[in-house]
C-alpha cells in the first residue's frame, strides 16, 4: 500500500461575491471519494498570497487550480500567490478546473500553463470546465450536467494520481538538479 497522495485544491479567486468556492467544493468532494487522495482546500481568500500559500502547496504532492477567467486570463492574486513559491511546485502535477462565461475559463488555463511550466510544474492536459458557471450549477452546488462533469473530473483525477505517483517516485530517486 502506497502513501496517500496529498492534493491541494487551490481556490484561485479572492473577489467578493466570487463563485470559486462552489466549484472548488464540488471538485474537492469528487477528489475526497478517491481513497488514495488526502484533500486540502487552499482558499487564497483565507490563506493569503504569500509564504502561507507556498507552505501549503509545498506539502502537496499534486495541485488542482480552480480558476475563473477574468479578462481572458487568470486572477492577479493567483499569480501573486504562485510567484510567492520558491521551488514548492517543482516536479508536481497541476490539474485545472476552470469556470467562466463562453470560454468556460479555458483561456485562463492557457495563460496559467506557461507560468507553471516555468516553475517546473507539470500541467495536465485534461481539464474540467464550466461554461456560464453561475447557471451551470443548481442551488445545492451541483452541476446541472452532472454526469458529463463527473466523467471529466474522473479523467482528471486518474491522470493526476498517475502523475503524482510517478513524479513522487522520481523526486525520491533523484531530484532534478541534485548530484548523481
Amino acid at each position: 500500500m502506497t502513501e496517500n497522495i496529498r492534493l491541494a485544491v487551490v481556490v484561485g479567486s479572492v473577489r467578493e461575491g466570487r463563485f470559486g468556492p462552489v466549484v472548488a467544493a464540488w471538485f474537492a468532494d469528487r477528489a475526497r471519494r478517491r481513497p488514495e487522495l488526502s484533500v486540502d482546500v487552499v482558499d487564497l481568500a483565507d490563506t493569503g498570497l504569500d509564504e502561507a500559500f507556498a507552505e501549503r502547496v509545498g506539502l502537496a504532492d499534486a495541485l488542482v487550480v480552480v480558476t475563473p477567467e477574468y479578462n481572458h486570463s487568470f486572477p492577479g492574486p493567483l499569480k501573486t500567490a504562485i510567484d510567492a513559491t520558491s521551488g514548492q511546485l517543482r516536479d508536481k502535477p497541476v490539474g485545472f478546473v476552470a469556470y467562466g462565461g463562453m470560454s468556460g475559463g479555458l483561456r485562463a488555463v492557457e495563460q496559467l500553463r506557461p507560468v507553471l511550466a516555468e516553475l517546473h510544474a507539470v500541467g495536465l492536459r485534461d481539464t474540467v470546465s464550466f461554461h456560464g458557471a453561475a447557471g451551470a450549477f443548481d442551488a445545492g452546488g451541483r452541476p446541472r450536467e452532472e454526469s458529463e462533469k463527473e466523467a471529466a473530473a474522473a479523467v482528471l483525477l486518474d491522470a493526476l494520481v498517475w502523475w503524482a505517483r510517478t513524479l513522487r517516485r522520481a523526486r525520491d530517486e533523484h531530484a532534478v538538479g541534485s548530484p548523481t
